[in-house]
């Protein structure tokens, strides 16, 4: 009998299973309470009795009020809705007044990115994109200066996705507060906590937030379903049309089971976080030291001391990315790369470009991401294989990618094995 391929799922950045606790809770809303939750009859307040629970979940492990929690299909509608609400808002208020500026990073996840670009495209907004050390931290007294009589909106994710690296959040808000008393525009501060949500603390009045952005998805919720926090009182305006749901944010039949599994996720999180936190790293650590020491020529991207316990992002001299993750999905190893191999494109990572990382540098990179499922004997495997992977690729896809960037060639050719 063939020995069944082992599948080892290192790739908890992108996605997570639903849990068999979550799941088991999601099931009664698709078929027994199946109702639509905005109805009035038995049927309709049996689903909403799911959301209203799950929505105190929520405000629970944020530490604020569930009229805070706005129910969203994931980060990215939530992070859309903070940045262009927030702009829309203003622009309701000031019609004639100072165009309003936006302060970002040139690391945060495209959703935020090209959020702001849109606006700035439009002509509504001007717009700063601050830099990053090699280390993938916003510098605090760049942002300080970047801030201007007109300045609106602060947005600067709490994790980083592609390189983990977290960043001063809590530093920032209790200076935002500080201004803020003495200053006629205030200041609104955005964070993206998708990849913080299950390692860190995402107390809202800590973290000085009025926006906070997360997905079910990456904390082993179902995909679909995520939730932006509003600080009661913050300049919001909805950016889609409807029947007025979720405070009149957010139109839109409600996804129940999803919400529900949401809630459950969260609830889950809170608590497991320390002792999910405690494994992932303790085996991300592992894993870190078989790789970087067995593999020549490798080095960690970004902070390793201000970084998520779940996150490795590692760049390989003279391999390709993509070929470095198709050649251990072979055998078994799901990671990811930024690079955008399907498409043959050269295009680099802008997380890894903000680093300083030359294009060379950033196309060989691949992130791994923990989670909770993986075992001992996982991490073993795996520190097994990558050494042989990354021999017998050097010889190859090195050479070709070197010569396609010095012929400054903008597509890898078709034959170009990843």
């Amino acid at each position: 009998m063939t020995e069944k391929k082992r599948k080892i799922y290192l790739d908890y950045g992108a996605t997570t299973p639903v849990s068999e606790e979550v799941f088991s809770a999601m099931k009664p809303y698709f078929s027994e309470k199946f109702g639509n939750a905005s109805s009035l009859h038995f049927s309709g307040q049996e689903a909403a009795e799911g959301v209203e629970k799950a929505r105190q979940q929520v405000a629970d492990y944020l530490g604020c009020s569930p009229e805070e929690i706005v129910f969203t299909s994931g980060a990215t509608e939530s992070n859309n809705l903070a940045v262009k609400g927030a702009v829309k808002k203003y622009r309701e208020k000031n019609a004639d007044g100072a165009k309003p500026h936006i302060i970002t990073t040139q690391i945060e996840h495209h959703c935020v990115v090209d959020s702001v670009k849109a606006l700035e495209a439009e002509g509504l907004i001007e717009a700063t994109y601050l830099g990053v050390g090699e280390d993938g931290i916003v510098k605090l007294d760049e942002l300080k200066a970047a801030v201007k009589e007109n300045t609106l909106l602060i947005s600067v994710m709490y994790v980083n996705n592609e390189i983990g690296t977290v960043q001063p959040i809590q530093e920032i808000g209790a200076w935002l507060k500080e201004i803020n008393l003495e200053r006629a525009q205030k200041i609104v501060f955005h964070t993206d906590a998708v990849q913080a949500i299950a390692y860190f603390d995402c107390e809202v009045a800590k973290l000085g937030v009025d926006f906070l952005s997360f997905s079910g998805h990456k904390i082993y919720g179902p995909k679909g379903i995520g939730a932006l926090f509003v600080k009661k009182g913050a300049p919001l305006a909805r950016i889609q049309d409807g029947g007025g749901h979720e405070g009149g944010l957010r139109s839109g039949t409600l996804n129940t089971a999803g919400i529900v599994g949401l809630g459950e996720a969260v609830a889950r999180v809170a608590e497991e976080k320390t002792k999910n936190a405690e494994h992932v790293q303790r085996l991300r650590d592992k894993l870190q030291k078989g790789i970087l020491e067995n593999v020549p020529d490798t080095r960690l991207n970004g902070s390793l001391e201000k970084r998520s316990p779940n996150n490795l992002n590692i760049r390989f001299k003279n391999v390709e990315g993509e070929a470095l993750l198709y050649s251990l999905s072979l055998e078994g190893v799901a990671v990811s790369t930024a690079s955008a191999c399907a498409s043959k494109s050269l295009k680099p990572s802008h997380v890894l470009a903000a680093l300083g990382l030359p294009p060379e540098e950033s196309h060989g990179s691949v992130r791994i991401t923990l989670g909770k499922y993986l075992t001992e004997k996982d991490i073993d495997y795996v520190i097994e294989i990558f050494p042989k992977v990354a021999e017998k690729l050097r010889a190859v896809s090195g050479e070709v990618l070197q010569r396609r960037l010095e012929a400054k060639e903008e597509r890898l050719p078709e034959d170009f094995g990843c």
